[in-house]
């Protein structure tokens, strides 16, 4: 499989390339030249295999023959250890449930897979490689844990000052050994800034083996397909066209699930759903991308006002809005919605929404209200008690925390001051690299 820039088509490379440098010369982003369908028969069964077989199978179809079969078996195995069920909620609606992982998140997907196809990588390599990840929350805990202690590897995660949960910061600043967080003074944008410009920057190249593990990187981006055909699965007898409602910041998840379409998953449609920062709904209603400062709200891993994987939107549709809208359409709630949403479904269901999931749960019944009869999905990205405080405000009642996000809290946290200025953070990094 061969892998192009979203910048210049005719730049191309193989996985291996895309994994380990995460960013295209030209800055670009990496998507594949093509994606294969998925052959029918894997679709008439697909309700009988393990999310494991569907893992592998989704995978060997996305990457090709560069990874031999038992390579790829191991690091689907050690990456899916853990089930994505769809819970229904009310008629027709479910909750597909991402966070049954270490950190309890979504982001657990992607950076088990990722750190397994960088490590199998990486021991052709002769140096050690530095992963970049700027956090607006959920990523940087789930790329820690998932490279934690990863031979060949160190991790920088890059998170805004006082712009993430108590419980989000400890799960990624409380871990020492090659795990480093930088608490910055800015927002999620500056902390992504940084990592653009690190990886374009001469000095640095020259230096470090640098890459990235955001959703930036295509090894990311290739597992967050994965759970979508395991919700068509447990679904498939439902016998009703089916929708994908995404709670949306960085848009990796929503294009993951625009991948599995072009795989053959029989999705009818997506609702991109984001909070007030709106720039990819507001695209989708205009035409014009405007992006801008993130605006700080209760669903803060979704605070993202220049989402990056919008260049890989674009390039999936040929810069194309009209072709866009034929799978998507955007959504945007406030913050007083989104409470409102999570009172009323626990009033009336006794399950508690995160944030996150709120809104994904809001924009799915704004488009129920004039769709046909249809089954939808929501994505309920984190576990509530990540967001401890929003939650227990909102619902007036207390959230059991799990036993492994307790345990974070009672460690100290471990952490950099670090301005948003490029310079000082390439000091940071060339310092560094003399140690």
């Amino acid at each position: 499989m061969e892998f192009h820039s979203t910048n210049n088509r005719n730049l191309r490379v193989g996985l291996e390339e895309a994994v380990l440098h995460g960013l295209a010369q030209d800055n670009g982003l990496y998507m594949p030249v093509n994606i294969p369908q998925l052959p029918s028969d894997f679709f008439s069964s697909i309700e009988q295999r393990s999310f494991q077989d569907i893992a592998f199978a989704v995978a060997r179809n996305f990457i090709g023959s560069e990874v031999k079969d038992e390579a790829l078996a191991t690091i689907i195995a050690n990456a899916i250890q853990f089930d994505a069920p769809v819970v229904k909620l009310e008629e027709h609606v479910y909750a597909l449930e991402l966070f049954h992982g270490p950190t309890l998140a979504f982001k657990d997907f992607g950076a088990r897979f990722m750190s397994g196809l960088l490590g199998h990588f990486a021991r052709l390599q002769d140096r050690e490689i530095v992963i970049l990840v700027a956090t607006s929350g959920d990523t940087g805990s789930a790329v820690a844990n998932g490279f934690l202690k990863v031979p060949g590897t160190r991790v920088i995660v890059l998170y805004p000052k006082g712009k993430v949960s108590e419980i989000q910061e400890k799960q990624f600043t409380t871990l020492g050994n090659n795990v480093t967080a930088l608490e910055v003074s800015g927002t999620f944008d500056d902390c992504q800034r940084l990592v653009k410009k690190a990886f374009v920057d001469d000095e640095l190249r020259r230096k470090l083996f640098l890459t990235s593990a955001n959703s930036i990187n295509i090894a990311r981006l290739i597992p967050q397909s994965f759970y979508y055909f395991r919700a068509y699965a447990q679904l498939k007898s439902a016998g009703l066209p089916l929708v994908f409602a995404v709670p949306s910041g960085n848009f990796g998840n929503l294009t993951g699930g625009l991948l599995a379409m072009r795989m053959g998953l029989p999705a009818a449609r997506f609702i991109a759903c984001t909070n007030v920062n709106d720039v990819v709904p507001e695209y989708l209603l205009s035409g014009h991308y405007d992006p801008r400062p993130s605006k700080q709200t209760i669903s803060n891993a979704m605070d993202v006002g220049d989402p990056s994987n919008f260049a890989r939107l674009l390039d999936l549709y040929g810069n194309d809005r009209n072709a866009m809208a034929t799978d998507m359409e955007g959504c945007v709630f406030t913050d007083t919605q989104t409470r409102e949403a999570m009172r009323d479904v626990y009033k009336r269901t006794g399950y508690m929404l995160d944030p996150h999931g709120a809104v994904g749960y809001l924009g799915l019944k704004e488009y129920m209200k004039s769709s046909g009869p249809v089954t939808g999905v929501f994505l309920e990205t984190a576990h509530p008690g990540k967001f401890r405080e929003v939650v227990e405000d909102t619902l007036g009642t207390t959230v059991t925390l799990p036993d492994t996000l307790q345990a974070f809290l009672t460690s100290n946290k471990l952490s950099v001051p670090m301005s948003s200025r490029f310079e000082d953070f390439k000091n940071y990094l060339v310092e560094r690299s003399n140690e």
